[in-house]
């Protein structure tokens, strides 16, 4: 719709996971380290613990695409509200096992050991990945913990990764799951943006999209977006694609401030610990606040209807780098 009004080749901000348009914060590196890591044979369990939004799908994805050519076996279960029958089933399926070990847990963890013992001693091997694991029964907590107990004479086990929101944290610390947690060999936390990540991210994304942020976003309107979204990328998405949709109706390049407020009104997005700030009508000038609570003054175009130029909108993204391995992803 706006792509070639801003010099696109696609949409930058869709919401599907897209390894692709995977942006790399040093919690976001430390945390897709520790998923190779695990994948690549890390026996034990693996937790990566995140808010809704902050990119723990992505990151899932484009590990499990990294290690496609050297594991031998992943199931990614991505809707964990299973009964304990119907895990099975999945788990039998997705490691290619035969149609009784999908209704027999006895058939089933005989040709797991058979599989585990057939696996090389080092490199990858057998793999579970669970997203939005705080969504997991307590009973298939259970059955997870005593997966991992199966081992092959190598010392070969099922590399397990659950990956959930704070919730899944908070059970871990029940008393009932002590063993699980006992279990746990890596463990990472995703938080969110600050405003030179969100600006990074922002630019990041155009650039794989074709275009030039600095030549799209207003410095001012990052600034906004960064206020407003709290540095969570889901959030920071969403800003930014209807502020494409609304600057694109209203003809209006680099998109400002204004249009980013709009957007939040809209969608009744409120800056994070302010809930009874409402966002100011368009047409007025924001004055954005970062993560550290500095007020950023508006430059003097800025206050122009045809915004910022192009000099001036430059430093906000100016600190970009391209993330390490951020272009690894092919299309």
């Amino acid at each position: 719709m706006y792509e070639s009004f801003y010099g696109l080749r696609e949409r930058p901000f869709d919401l599907s996971p897209n390894a692709r348009f995977l942006f790399l914060s040093r919690k976001h590196l430390e945390a897709l380290t520790h998923l190779e890591y695990a994948l690549g044979g890390r026996p034990g369990l693996t937790v990566l613990i995140g808010e809704a939004g902050t990119g723990k799908t992505t990151l899932i994805r484009a590990a499990l695409q990294q290690a496609a050519a050297t594991t031998s076996g992943v199931v990614h279960l991505a809707n964990p509200t299973l009964t304990r029958a119907e895990f099975f089933e999945f788990l039998a399926s997705g490691f290619g096992f035969s149609n009784e070990a999908a209704t027999s847990k006895t058939r089933f963890l005989r040709e797991l050991e058979a599989a585990l013992a057939a696996q090389p001693a080092t490199g990858a091997g057998l793999a579970l990945v669970i997203d939005e694991a705080q969504a997991v029964p307590h009973e298939l907590l259970e059955e997870i913990r005593l997966l991992s107990n199966v081992d092959a004479p190598s010392g070969r086990t099922v590399a397990v990764i659950l990956a959930g929101q704070p919730e899944l944290a908070v059970r871990l610390n029940d008393a009932s799951l002590r063993q699980l947690k006992q279990r746990v060999a890596l463990r990472c936390e995703l938080g969110t943006l600050d405003l030179a990540e969100t600006a990074s991210y922002i630019a990041a994304r155009v650039k794989v999209a074709g275009g030039r942020a600095e030549q799209i976003f207003s410095r001012e309107a990052v600034a906004t977006v960064h206020q407003y979204s709290g540095g969570i990328p889901r959030t920071i998405s969403v800003i930014c694609d209807n502020a494409l949709v609304n600057g694109f109706a209203a003809n209006a390049r680099p998109v400002g401030p204004d249009l980013v407020l709009e957007v939040c009104r809209d969608f009744q997005i409120e800056p994070p610990g302010a809930a009874t700030t409402a966002p100011q009508a368009a047409g007025s000038v924001a004055e954005p606040v970062h993560s550290a609570g500095t007020v950023i003054p508006p430059s003097a175009d800025a206050v122009a209807a045809d915004g910022p130029s192009d000099r001036e909108a430059a430093p906000m993204f100016s600190g970009y780098t391209k993330p390490r391995r951020f272009f690894q992803f092919s299309r």
